[in-house]
């Protein structure tokens, strides 16, 4: 019998809490009537059908918080910013105690990590869901949750879609998540938190300097035994205000809102003294940073020469940029610090000005060559990477042919493609017609990635010859369909710099400065290390090579055995 079959079935009453913004002092509303407050006192409807507040803890302490011993897995779909929530989160499980588990077969706490920036990507979560409704009948006891975007968006919805789903937290109350799991154990009850009115009534800069609860989140960062630390992700910002008529993001995400410096580079310190050698920092519109302290304001390009400052780090990125109200200051900082490397990854989503200003982008496509220009003028030789979307409402072939005329006028690295698909709640989604035929949109996503394999083609064998600096990142996995020893592993993982669990291939893999993937044979020893990679030959996607010297040896960096980030789902 399962350690936790002691415990009843979940009800099936959710008790849902709904935040109210500011998170000054953080409330929680039940939107269920008929269901008890943590105070134990019954809340009733008014003759409005409204409820009343009930105030409870925003989080309890992890020595307040008793849970049965417990297995846990947790799935992540999406971005970068997901990658880190996920990562936090599992420190907030292990410090409960929980283990995590093989399987969801042999798991006693199930979480998925949402997007919803894209139709497709909640679709794969339900279909995760709708496999576990056996597994629920079978092992009642067993929590299932979904955390993030989706259960942002779709609030107390999906428990009546879900029926067997017992906990929901959004991505602005993830550090009440230990409080949620002792509520679901202690009373057997489906609950939520979830972000109420998320208010930008508040100046950017005024809302920065609000006490954030979330922030004690960020502040908790710990480390399963056995993993690596060799590449770290760091929020600088949470939030985004821009409300591109397409996104989810704002609505999910809430209100802009920066952290203070000074918790920031105590993370990266931190993370400097665990072996950590790159550090990405990442914002909804990261160029956006702006933080009051001691009368003056620090922006994004005073954050990077102060991360560094930091002893230890060798790379600093950050992502994702947004092209309207660029400061040409970072470009600077990019020119003169050294360990701030010469990749910008920076959407245009399009190069038509209709398009951009139905998307309400804020920008003219010749304004965006403009600020590539600019990019080139201080630092030459940097990597540029952008998104686009095809198909978005009204795109004729007259506006597609302007982003293909983008694309190659810019010549980027890398580009993300991705079909529109109308979120419900955004401005297109209400007011414009998803006019453009699902198969117009499918091969204007194929040619675009032709031109720019092309493009990257190109560039890629250009390095054939030449000697680049790799921060290598552990193993490669050699791909059985061409047999090139390409690299399997998905992208957002290698970011991380997970190290995949394929001894066998003896084929090491890592990014050099500007994002560029290189693959080479080598020893396990110089995984964490800084090498010289000649290059011999060369993909669209990747280099290849052999290793010419090692410019800095390996520090503390420890290859997990068989384990790893969950695989990431498409978001």
């Amino acid at each position: 019998m399962n350690h936790l079959g002691h415990l009843r079935p979940i009800a099936s009453q959710p008790r849902i809490y709904r935040a109210l913004w500011p998170v000054r002092a953080l409330v929680l509303v039940p939107s269920s009537p008929g269901i008890r407050s943590r105070s134990s006192a019954t809340a009733h409807v008014d003759s409005g059908g409204r409820l009343p507040e009930v105030g409870i803890p925003t989080r309890l302490p992890y020595n307040e918080i008793t849970v049965p011993p417990a297995t846990y897995t947790l799935e992540t779909f999406g971005c970068q910013m997901n990658v880190l929530d996920s990562e936090l989160v599992e420190g907030q499980l292990r410090a409960l105690g929980l283990r995590r588990a093989e399987s969801h077969t042999n798991a006693d706490v199930i979480l998925f990590n949402t997007c919803s920036v894209r139709e497709h990507a909640e679709h794969k979560v339900l279909s995760r869901l709708g496999h576990l409704k056996k597994l629920k009948r079978q092992r009642p006891e067993v929590v299932i949750g979904v955390i993030g975007c989706m259960a942002e968006r779709q609030k107390e919805g999906l428990f009546v879609s879900v029926p067997h789903l017992d906990l929901l937290c959004g991505p602005g109350e993830l550090h009440r998540l230990p409080g949620l799991l002792q509520e679901v154990w202690d009373r057997h009850e489906r609950v939520a938190a979830l972000a109420g009115s998320l208010s930008r009534r508040t100046h950017v800069l005024k809302r920065a300097l609000e006490y954030d609860s979330v922030e004690e989140l960020d502040m908790s960062r710990q480390f399963a035994t056995g993993s690596s630390t060799l590449q770290e992700y760091v929020r600088v910002q949470r939030g985004c205000d821009k409300f591109c008529t397409y996104c989810i993001v704002p609505f999910v995400r809430g209100a802009e809102r920066s952290r203070p410096p000074e918790n920031i580079l105590a993370e990266v310190r931190s993370l400097a003294r665990q072996g950590c050698r790159e550090v990405t920092l990442l914002g909804q519109t990261v160029n956006s940073y702006v933080y009051e302290e001691n009368g003056h304001v620090c922006r994004l390009a005073q954050l990077l020469e102060r991360v560094h400052a930091v002893e230890g780090i060798d790379r600093i990125r950050f992502v994702t940029s947004f092209p309207a109200d660029w400061d040409e200051d970072i470009f600077r900082v990019m020119r003169d610090f050294p360990r701030v490397c010469p990749y910008l990854h920076i959407p245009a989503q399009s190069g038509s000005d209709r398009i951009l200003k139905a998307m309400k982008r804020g920008y003219t496509a010749t304004e965006y060559l403009r600020l590539m220009d600019t990019a080139r003028k201080y630092v030459p030789d940097i990597a540029l990477a952008g998104d686009f979307i095809v198909g978005f409402c009204g795109e004729t072939e007259e506006d597609f042919r302007a982003t293909v005329e983008l694309v190659r006028r810019v010549e980027y690295k890398s580009i993300f493609v991705f079909k529109y698909s109308p979120r419900p709640g955004t401005a297109a989604d209400r007011g414009q017609a998803d006019d453009v035929p699902a198969e117009v949109k499918a091969w204007r996503n194929n040619e675009l990635l032709a031109v720019q394999s092309e493009i990257s083609l190109r560039q890629k064998q250009a390095f054939v010859g030449r000697t680049v600096e790799v921060l290598v990142e552990g193993f490669g996995k050699r791909d059985s369909t061409n047999g090139e020893g390409n690299v399997l592993s998905e992208p957002l993982a290698q970011a991380k710099g997970q190290v995949a669990a394929d001894y066998r291939a003896r084929q090491l893999t890592g990014r050099t400065p500007h994002d560029l993937i290189a693959v080479f044979d080598g020893d396990p020893r110089h995984i964490g290390a800084v090498v010289s990679v000649r290059v011999e030959s060369a993909s669209a996607l990747t280099l290849f090579g052999r290793i010419a010297g090692v410019v800095s040896p390996s520090r503390r960096v420890v290859v997990p055995r068989g384990t790893s980030l969950p695989i990431l789902g498409e978001g």
